[in-house]
C-alpha cells in the first residue's frame, strides 16, 4: 500500500545554504573590526550598568539596501562619533531584515537585489561583508534579529541587538536573546504595552534550552546562560507616543516593580513620532530635556536617518532612484541629523561632564 505524502505539501524546494562556519571563512573578522566589536560590547555594558554616563545613540537607515550608500553614511557618522565622544556613544543602525505586516521587501540579506530572486547566501554574505566594513571604519553596528538563524553567520559583528515590536512576546526570540553576545533592547508592543517588553527582558535574563544550528550548520540544541544586559526600548503605539514624563514614570515604576534595572531607551522613530521623521527633532529636545531636568533612567535613544530625507518606493529601474534615500520607513536626513546630534551633545555636555565627575 503506497503512503500518501504528508509533509512539505506546500514547499517548492529546499536550496542548499552555506553553513556560518563557511560565509565566516569567506568574510573573515579582522583584528581591527574584533576591537571595535569588543570595545562597544565593552561601552555599552559600562551604561547600562551606569559607569559610563554617556547617553547611547543607535542612529542610521531604517534599512540597508544600498552598501555603496551605506558606508558614505557610516563614514560620516565615524567622523561625527569622534567630535561628540564625551557626550553621546554612537552606534550605528544596520537593519538587513524588515518584519512586513503582509508582503513587501523583506531586506538586504532575504533579497540583496529588490527583485524577488531572493539570494538569500549571496545577501548572507554581502551582508556580512558590510557589517565588516562597518567595523573596521571602527564603528560598532547594531541590528535587529528576526530571522532565528541570521545571529550564527553575522552575530560576531554586532554590539547591540533589538527584539523588535512584532517580536517581543515571541518566545523564540526571547529564547535567542538569552544567548546573545550583546546588550539587547526589547521594544514595547505595537499596541505601546510595555508588559510584553518587560517579560520578555525577564526570560532573556534566564537560562534557555531551544532548537537552532550551530556554526557548522548542522540542527541542535542550543543552550544558553541567560543575558543580563537586556533592557526596555519605549517606541509608543496603540496611537500614541510613549516618551512623555508620565510614560516614562510608569516604565520606571513597571520595571522596579519586576525587579528590574530602570533603564530605558527611546525610539525616536515609529509611532514616537506619528510615523513622520520631521517629528523626530522634536522627541530627542525633548528627551534631552528630561535629562537635563534630572531624569537618570534614559540611557539612550534611537533615530532612523540616512542621506536624504523621506523614502521612495522601489522601482525596476535602479538607476532612478535617489542614492542614499530609505526604501522603507522614512529618515531624517545627513544634515538634519548632524545637527540633532551635535545639539543634543551641546544640551547634555554639562549633565554628562557632572555625573562623570560623581
Amino acid at each position: 500500500m503506497m503512503i500518501a505524502q504528508t509533509d512539505d505539501l506546500n514547499v517548492l524546494g529546499f536550496d542548499s545554504m552555506l553553513s556560518p562556519a563557511e560565509i565566516k571563512s569567506r568574510v573573515p573578522i579582522t583584528a581591527r573590526a574584533s576591537e571595535t566589536v569588543i570595545q562597544g560590547r565593552q561601552t555599552l555594558m559600562r551604561i547600562l550598568d551606569r559607569v559610563d554616563p554617556r547617553l547611547l545613540v543607535v542612529v542610521g537607515p531604517c534599512s540597508i539596501h544600498d552598501p555603496i550608500a551605506g558606508i558614505d553614511y557610516a563614514q560620516r557618522l565615524k567622523k561625527l562619533t569622534d567630535a561628540l565622544a564625551d557626550t553621546l556613544y554612537i552606534v550605528m543602525r544596520v537593519y538587513f531584515e524588515k518584519p512586513r505586516t503582509t508582503t513587501g521587501w523583506k531586506g538586504f540579506i532575504n533579497d540583496p537585489n529588490m527583485d524577488d530572486s531572493f539570494r538569500i547566501e549571496e545577501g548572507m554574505e554581502r551582508g556580512r561583508l558590510f557589517l565588516r566594513d562597518v567595523a573596521e571604519l571602527g564603528l560598532p553596528a547594531a541590528t535587529e534579529v528576526l530571522d532565528p538563524v541570521a545571529p550564527q553567520y553575522y552575530g560576531d559583528l554586532i554590539s547591540w541587538t533589538a527584539i523588535g515590536a512584532r517580536t517581543t512576546e515571541s518566545q523564540t526570540h526571547r529564547e535567542i536573546a538569552s544567548g546573545l553576545s550583546t546588550p539587547v533592547g526589547f521594544k514595547n508592543s505595537t499596541d505601546g504595552s510595555q508588559e510584553a517588553a518587560i517579560n520578555g527582558i525577564l526570560s532573556a535574563s534566564s537560562p534557555h534550552s531551544f532548537l537552532g544550528i550551530n556554526k557548522e550548520g548542522v540542527s541542535s540544541v542550543i543552550r544558553t546562560r541567560g543575558n543580563r544586559y537586556t533592557h526596555i526600548v519605549l517606541r509608543g503605539g496603540g496611537g500614541r507616543p510613549n516618551y512623555d514624563t508620565v510614560s516614562i514614570a510608569l516604565a520606571e515604576q513597571a520595571l522596579a516593580k519586576a525587579g528590574l534595572k530602570q533603564n530605558i531607551m527611546i525610539d525616536c522613530s515609529h509611532a514616537n513620532s506619528w510615523k513622520k521623521p520631521e517629528f523626530q527633532p522634536q522627541v530627542l529636545r525633548d528627551v534631552t530635556n528630561q535629562i537635563r531636568a534630572g531624569n537618570h533612567s534614559i540611557i539612550g535613544v534611537m533615530i532612523e536617518s540616512f542621506l536624504e530625507a523621506g523614502n521612495q518606493p522601489i522601482t525596476k529601474d535602479r538607476t532612478q532612484m535617489k542614492y542614499g534615500c530609505s526604501v522603507t520607513d522614512a529618515c531624517v536626513s545627513w544634515e538634519t541629523t548632524e545637527e540633532m546630534l551635535r545639539h543634543a551633545r551641546e544640551m547634555l555636555a554639562p549633565v554628562i561632564a557632572a555625573r562623570s565627575s560623581v
